[in-house]
């Protein structure tokens, strides 16, 4: 096992559950090997969906922030990470043709230069080597996911630069960008294709039927990280997530063994790198090891 010990990571996710359902297992191998990691949460979830049925009670709705507070102390445990709220209030799913204004208050909504000023001062406490988040889609159009990438990348420019933001701590550049590509289609055409191949019924019929392959948009992917020996940390963490997460669902109908077997990484693109670094490659920290960040 390679050894970790002083590199930092650093996730941000829009809502508690996406660090367990994007770079987990990851994050998982990183923490074993004795890195730091971390996780910035933008909102706490308060508009959350119940997608678990057995959870889909009055008094989990009556008691939603409490309960995602509660689910995320429980993934970060079984993670091993350091979580941290950046303090804004969920947008929720907007629904409807037109869709409805976001709700007044939202992180959504939130100024952006309030936001990133937020997350700049965790950076440069922090002081992360290597820094994650969405791409410009979001990862998925949800309101949320989209502002989180704008605050980060506006953030991981903002940490280095001592005339942004003064008052909010020693300047720090984290090292490198990453965006989270895991749910790419090739992945899941392989899963697809191995789940038939084995006589079992696949969970990804419909979604491929209606996903239009973007050879382009898979070509930005030039980090594939190891990590399938992690995948059941990865499972143990989402399972946590009770409000989002079905236990009889989708999440957990490929068998594990198959999962390793087919497709044992999780996939990144590389962004931005203030180090020396040659792509595809196999490691966050590629470039920032053998005492490169001894910072």
């Amino acid at each position: 096992m390679p050894d970790s010990s002083g590199l930092r990571l650093l996730h941000v996710h829009a809502h508690p559950d996406d660090e367990s359902s994007k770079g987990a297992a990851s994050t998982a191998r990183y923490v074993a090997e004795g890195a730091e990691v971390h996780v910035v949460t933008c909102t706490g979830g308060e508009r959350g969906s119940v997608l678990n049925p057995r959870m889909d009670r009055p008094d989990v709705w009556e008691n939603m922030s409490e309960i995602r507070r509660a689910e995320m102390d429980a993934a970060r445990e079984i993670l091993g990470i350091t979580q941290h709220w950046l303090g804004f209030v969920d947008s929720g799913w907007p629904e409807g043709d037109p869709k409805p204004p976001l709700p007044e208050g939202c992180f959504g909504l939130a100024p952006l230069e309030e936001a990133v000023e937020r997350l700049v001062r965790i950076l440069r406490t922090v002081r992360p080597h290597v820094v994650t988040t969405y791409d410009e889609r979001g990862g998925y159009p949800h309101p949320d996911h989209v502002r989180c990438h704008e605050v980060s990348v506006a953030a991981f420019e903002a940490a280095g630069d001592p005339e942004r933001f003064p008052d909010a701590g020693e300047p720090w550049q984290p090292a490198k960008l990453y965006y989270h590509h895991t749910f790419n289609r090739p992945r899941t055409q392989a899963l697809h294709d191995a789940m038939l191949a084995r006589g079992l019924e696949s969970p990804y019929a419909e979604r491929l039927a209606d996903w239009k392959p973007e050879p382009d948009w898979d070509a930005r992917i030039t980090t594939r990280v190891p990590c399938g020996e992690y995948f059941g940390v990865r499972d143990q963490a989402l399972l946590a997530h009770a409000t989002q997460i079905d236990p009889d669902g989708a999440w957990f109908a490929v068998p594990l063994d198959l999962a390793q077997e087919v497709w044992p990484t999780e996939d990144y693109e590389l962004v931005t790198s203030h180090v020396p670094t040659t792509t595809p490659e196999d490691d966050l920290f590629a470039g920032l090891r053998d005492g490169a960040a001894s910072a």
